[in-house]
């Protein structure tokens, strides 16, 4: 039993010592780099209505000559999507340079939060938009390629308040539609007396204003019945697509929309899909130079350093046949790996 003990003291004494020996890291005096990458992130509102049939729909057209929705749906448009590329490491594409003190020439690198990456104009160019960027550099807002889709604004319909009925028992739905119906003729007939002062009492000013607000507002009271109504609301989701060189025909489903579920991410099938294709510009292959500019050959030998440039892409998202928004913009997985001497070594 002694033993049993010993032994599980012994091996919990060297769990520190195994989870260290299975941690990752970097070699020692090497300065490591990653090449950048691009992430298109979507900034996407929906409004979505649920619809709720009145119980007097079927009859709407035969009392009131009105044509009303029969049936409950739930259904979603688009108002707007925000299409921003952002720039994060490509932990697959990582590089090791082994140097000596003072001797790196690192004007080709920005630290970001993950780690550094290799840009080619990381001194003279404009600073990139960071996919997860440092402590107050968040705020995506205003950047971006911005579509309005359309103007039209959501209407709730819905009122709070309740029709009283007079439930008599073995009164059809039919005769209570005509009821209701009846009501709304005379409740129309009496906003109009009172309009044209064509009855015995007298309303002016504040009186007439809030006798013709009751008489409309019982009235859409008992249209609800035969009209139902409409209940909105606005989504707002954000959603990453992150193109791949190894994907040939470079479409991809960005997001989906459902009727009944709102706005959901591309590996959720209960939607349709809205697609996004990238479309690269091709790339002039540069012919190789032979010698420098002193007239000696190069060697293989010399120390390199190595870059992205990213493809010029044409990105275009598509609600099937129906284009939403195109624009062009850089994107360097699906560029070129190209590189720079510099004085150190690599390994």
């Amino acid at each position: 039993m002694k033993s049993i003990f010993r032994i599980a003291a012994v091996m919990l004494m060297m769990l520190p010592f195994m989870a260290s020996a299975q941690k990752k890291s970097d070699p020692q005096g090497h300065l490591t780099y990653s090449l950048p990458s691009t992430v298109i992130m979507l900034e996407v509102e929906a409004v979505q209505e649920n619809f709720y049939a009145g119980p007097y729909a079927k009859y709407a057209e035969k009392y009131l000559g009105i044509k009303a929705r029969q049936k409950d749906e739930s259904t979603i448009h688009l108002t707007e999507v925000r299409m921003i590329p952002l720039v994060e490491a490509d932990q697959s594409r990582r590089y090791s340079i082994n140097f000596e003190k003072g001797q790196v020439e690192a004007e080709f690198l920005k630290l970001s939060s993950q780690g550094l990456v290799s840009f080619a104009d990381a001194k003279y160019g404009e600073a990139p938009q960071w996919r997860f960027p440092k402590s107050g550099q968040g705020d995506f807002s205003e950047r971006g390629v911005s579509s309005n889709l359309t103007s039209e604004s959501a209407t709730l319909y819905y009122n709070g308040g309740a029709v009283k009925q007079n439930m008599l028992v073995g009164k059809t739905t039919e005769q209570k539609a005509a009821e209701s119906a009846e009501m709304i003729l005379k409740l129309r007939e009496q906003r109009l007396q009172i309009v044209t002062g064509d009855t015995d009492a007298t309303y002016s000013g504040e009186a007439m204003g809030a006798a013709i607000a009751e008489l409309t507002r019982l009235e859409q009271e008992h249209m609800m019945l035969f009209t139902g109504y409409s209940e909105s609301q606005v989504q707002k989701m954000r959603f990453e697509v992150v193109p791949s060189a190894e994907q040939e025909n470079q479409m991809y489903i960005a997001f989906r929309l459902s009727d009944t579920d709102g706005l959901v991410p591309a590996d959720k099938v209960t939607g349709k899909p809205v697609i996004m294709q990238i479309i690269p510009q091709e790339f002039m292959v540069p012919e190789a130079s032979v010698v420098n500019e002193k007239g000696k050959k190069k060697t293989v030998s010399e120390v390199l350093a190595y870059y992205r440039i990213p493809a010029v892409c044409t990105v275009k998202l598509m609600d099937g046949a129906e284009l939403l928004l195109q624009s062009r913009m850089p994107i360097y997985q699906l560029g070129q790996e190209s590189s720079l001497p510099v004085n150190v070594k690599l390994k």
